[in-house]
């Protein structure tokens, strides 16, 4: 029988939207769409790079609290709210996920809050990091 584990921020918006910051079916991992909100002190930086650390950071505390990594991520799915910001969010992301290399997708549709410059949802599989990798080039 599969384990499924909901984890909860206590966030205002996962009440009443019914939904969690992060669902784990056996070792698939999926984390909802995340701002650069600070759990703490519920600030949001104004710096682009500075929020899409804020994003990493919540993220990587939400892998953490189910015993996985950065490193498990195989899918990301990037929401940037401003299309100009692309190549810099992207430089950033690229520096985080260096040697990950998540299949991704990015666009840059309109985000819950005008002060959201990015969000980030990740999938993840629990043990990806640490899995036998092959790459391959299309030829």
């Amino acid at each position: 029988m599969a384990k499924i584990i909901k984890l909860k921020t206590g966030s205002k918006f996962e009440e009443s939207a019914s939904y969690s910051r992060l669902v784990a079916v056996d070792n698939w991992i999926y984390v909802s769409n995340t701002a650069g909100r600070n759990p703490v002190s519920k600030e949001i930086p104004d710096d682009l790079l500075q929020q899409t650390q804020q994003v990493f950071d919540n993220i990587e505390a939400a892998l953490a609290s189910v015993e996985a990594c950065l490193g498990d991520v195989v899918m990301s799915r990037v929401f940037i709210q401003n299309p100009a910001d692309t190549m810099a969010v992207m430089d950033f992301i690229g520096t985080k996920f260096k040697g990950i290399d998540p299949a991704t997708t990015v666009t840059s549709p309109p985000l819950g809050s005008s002060e959201y410059k990015v969000e980030l949802e990740v999938t993840a599989y629990r043990g990806a990091a640490t899995a036998e990798l092959e790459t391959r080039q299309l030829s």
